[in-house]
C-alpha cells in the first residue's frame, strides 16, 4: 500500500498524534577538549541531521547568538554549547567538511546565525525544504513535515525556553535531539520514496482536500 502525503498537513491534526521522541543517547559539550572528540567521531557518520537553538528575546529589536548546535546519528545526539565554547575550531571544522551530508531545515538561518560566531566555509549541507518541494510537498516546518511522513508529533514545548542557561533541563536536551535526529529520519525517507515511488500525493488547497488531483510517487 503507498504511503500517503499531503502537500499541506492539516496541523489541526497534530495535536492528536502520538509523541516522537529521541531515546538514544544525549552528550552535552561544553569545552574544546570534548568538542574535539565528538566532532571526530561524527565525522567518521554516513550521514547526521542538525539544527540549532537561540535564547528568544522578548526586547524589540534584540537579538541573542546561536547558543547551541546539536548533531545527531541514528543513536546519539551531541550539544554543543556555543554560548560557552563559541565556534571553536573542531567546530568550524564539523561546520566546513565537505564529506559527510548535514541534513537540517530552513538551513540558511541557522548557517548566517552560526557566522555571527565566526566565519567558516560552508561545507556539505543538505535543506529538507527544499527537498520536500521535489515530491509536490509545500510545508516547511519540521513539525508538519514529519507528521505527514511519520504520522508522529514533534512537541515544541521547549523552543522558546533559555538555552543559555547554566544546566539544560532533561526536556531541553530531549528537544534539541529530537529535532536533529528527526531530520536524517525524514532525509532517508525522501530517498526511498524517491527511489521507489511507493506514495501518493494528495494535493491541498485552502487547507480543503482536492480528491481528483492526487500524484502516483513514479517508481
Amino acid at each position: 500500500m503507498k504511503k500517503i502525503l499531503y502537500s499541506r498537513y492539516d496541523k489541526s491534526k497534530i495535536a492528536a498524534l502520538p509523541r516522537v521522541l529521541f531515546e538514544g543517547r544525549i552528550i552535552v559539550v561544553i569545552t574544546e577538549k570534548e568538542a574535539e572528540k565528538a566532532v571526530d567521531y561524527l565525522l567518521t557518520q554516513p550521514i547526521l541531521g542538525i539544527d540549532t537553538e537561540t535564547r528568544p528575546s522578548f526586547k524589540k529589536g534584540k537579538i541573542n547568538q546561536v547558543a547551541l548546535l546539536q548533531v545527531a546519528t541514528h543513536d546519539t545526539c551531541f550539544l554543543f554549547r556555543l554560548n560557552q565554547i563559541g565556534l571553536s575550531s573542531s567546530i568550524k571544522r564539523f561546520l566546513e567538511d565537505t564529506k559527510v551530508p548535514k541534513i537540517g531545515l530552513s538551513l540558511h538561518d541557522d548557517l548566517m546565525m552560526l557566522a555571527k560566531r565566526g566565519d567558516f566555509i560552508r561545507g556539505s549541507f543538505i535543506d529538507l525544504q527544499d527537498k520536500v518541494k521535489e515530491i509536490g510537498v509545500e510545508d516547511m516546518s519540521l513539525q508538519k513535515l514529519f507528521a505527514n511522513f511519520f504520522g508522529q508529533r514533534i512537541s515544541k514545548r521547549d523552543q522558546l525556553s533559555n538555552w543559555e542557561a547554566d544546566l539544560l533541563t532533561d526536556k531541553q536536551k530531549n528537544y534539541a535531539a529530537t529535532d536533529a535526529w528527526t531530520c536524517v529520519l525524514l532525509y532517508e525517507e525522501l530517498l526511498r520514496l524517491e527511489e521507489t515511488g511507493d506514495y501518493e500525493l494528495i494535493k491541498v488547497e485552502n487547507d480543503h482536500v482536492q480528491k481528483d488531483t492526487v500524484t502516483e510517487g513514479e517508481g
